[in-house]
């Protein structure tokens, strides 16, 4: 496409919202008119549906489920005044032990001030906070944050090893069942650290967590200082405007209003039943065309900005979770999904740029522009250039080379990056996870793959428990065939397995 062609492109689909000085650019991405108007229809169920979503309808039919984190924001959206009362509830019970937790009211059972959180939770429950963390805690937070988010022994020693002084640490403990077996792993390391330190880990701990769960009545029996609501119309991939994300972002010292604010104005703005006025339904028009409504390219997120390091993770769970389905809602095998990647500029100039370029061409990228160098002083490293202007510059250029060979991009450009614009962010990518899945009939809220997992390990457990039963009371060295016999494992569970390196070495 030449200059002219491209221009023109550029004016007829640029979106800008002047409020949250927000744009998105998705003329790079090959579409044509009629492209639009063979859609069109498809567009407009999508906007039924979220009506319906955000009106309490069952939109997670595998689950029987209402979807509302959208109701999070703007609890007048509830379906229910009771809902709305408790949305309003928990966000104020949030502050107010923020509160007290920042003026000592709630303090360390040695006196002084807690000065570091300890959140344990995977997925959702970590991918979110972490992301926000980055993002937005200022280097004088009033706590800061570390994370156990995986059943890794060694991973745990180093972040414990990490903090310096477990006395002053309060320990977030995020599982919606409570029998998350990473989390609940965590709990446990972590509450035997504190044991063997003479500390009380009752008085250090607070759990975010479902109703009549396992942790909940954990938390309850030994006294934590707090317990704050999971809901089940909240999926782990869209929590982080919920207690899971709003908890430790307030103890930072994070502004989680403003966060809020960002996401309702988003949200607002996602809502318009109009594709060139809803910028989650051009990102959902860009996605479609570039892999052919069959997520045939794979997404990369590039954002030049450091604090921004983590959005690829954070959407990795959003966008692949939701759409990476076998089967639509009609229950024919469509094997959807869009595949994510990223890090950040320019950065990856140094790194996978030279293929995205010259390789094979099976991705799109997403660039996001932040307009704000820096609040301090600006140091010119040339005559009239910053390091900033640099970096706009790789930006830019590298946009242009790969424009030039054919591959195709989204950019989309923010003032800065606070705490408004991050939940605003947050919310267009769950819009826009929301009008794809539509698009391409597929149910977004619900994870079998997950569940599958969790399952099949469940089942490996299960098995090693066997296996060790029968080497403990084995007299000499048995085979792989002899173990697999006394333990009543079949041939394809040994393969998976691999037990015979386990066997030879518990009993030689």
């Amino acid at each position: 496409m030449d200059n002219l062609a491209l221009w023109q492109r550029y004016q007829d689909w640029l979106y800008y919202d002047p409020d949250l000085e927000f744009y998105l650019d998705i003329s790079r991405i090959e579409f044509d008119e009629a492209q639009i108007e063979e859609l069109k229809p498809k567009f407009d169920k999508a906007f039924k549906d979220i009506e319906a979503l955000e009106g309490g309808a069952i939109a997670n039919p595998d689950e029987n489920r209402m979807v509302g984190h959208y109701w999070l924001r703007d609890p007048d959206l509830a379906p229910t005044p009771e809902l709305k009362q408790d949305i309003i509830d928990t966000n104020n019970s949030v502050l107010e032990f923020t509160h007290k937790v920042h003026t000592g009211e709630i303090h360390p059972p040695s006196g002084g001030k807690f000065t570091d959180i300890l959140s344990i939770g995977i997925g959702g429950s970590a991918l979110g906070p972490q992301f926000v963390a980055q993002a937005l805690a200022p280097n004088d937070a009033p706590l800061k944050i570390h994370f156990v988010d995986n059943t890794d022994p060694q991973g745990i020693d180093k972040v414990l090893f990490g903090i310096d002084d477990l006395s002053t640490t309060l320990v977030s403990v995020i599982s919606k069942s409570g029998g998350t077996p990473e989390t609940r792993n965590g709990m446990i390391e972590v509450k035997k650290v504190y044991q063997d330190r003479n500390l009380d880990f009752a008085a250090h701990a607070f759990a975010i967590t479902g109703k009549s769960s396992k942790l909940e009545a954990i938390a309850e029996r030994e006294g934590w200082l707090a317990i704050f609501p999971m809901r089940d119309w909240v999926g782990g991939r869209t929590s982080e405007l919920s207690p899971v994300g709003l908890v430790s972002a307030a103890l930072q010292g994070i502004d989680i209003k403003q966060m809020l604010q960002g996401a309702k104005e988003m949200d607002a703005l996602t809502r318009k039943p109009s594709l060139k006025d809803n910028p989650a339904a051009l990102l959902a028009l860009a996605w479609y065309c570039a892999g052919h409504g069959r997520g045939e390219k794979d997404m990369v997120i590039l954002p030049y900005k450091d604090s921004l390091l983590l959005f690829s993770r954070y959407l990795q769970q959003l966008i692949m979770e939701s759409l990476g389905k076998e089967k639509d809602l009609d229950g024919n095998v469509v094997n959807q999904g869009i595949a994510v990647y990223g890090n950040k500029g320019s950065t990856d100039q140094h790194a996978y740029v030279q293929q995205l370029r010259e390789g094979v061409n099976n991705f799109f990228l997403t660039f996001i522009e932040v307009l704000e160098d820096r609040t301090r002083d600006f140091v010119e490293i040339e005559p009239g250039i910053t390091s900033g202007d640099y970096l706009k510059g790789f930006l830019l250029g590298t946009r242009t080379a790969l424009n030039d060979k054919d591959r195709g991009s989204i950019t989309i450009t923010i003032p800065k990056v606070n705490e408004r614009i991050v939940g605003a962010l947050i919310a267009l990518y769950e819009r826009g996870v929301s009008i794809y899945a539509s698009l391409v009939n597929i149910n977004a809220y619900h994870q079998p793959g997950v569940e599958a997992g969790k399952k099949a390990a469940a089942s490996v457990l299960e098995i090693q428990k066997k296996v060790m039963e029968v080497l403990k009371n084995a007299s000499s060295p048995m085979s792989l065939a002899e173990l697999a016999s006394e333990a009543k494992i079949n041939e394809e569970t040994q393969y998976r397995t691999k037990l015979e390196k386990e066997a030879r070495k518990r009993v030689s």
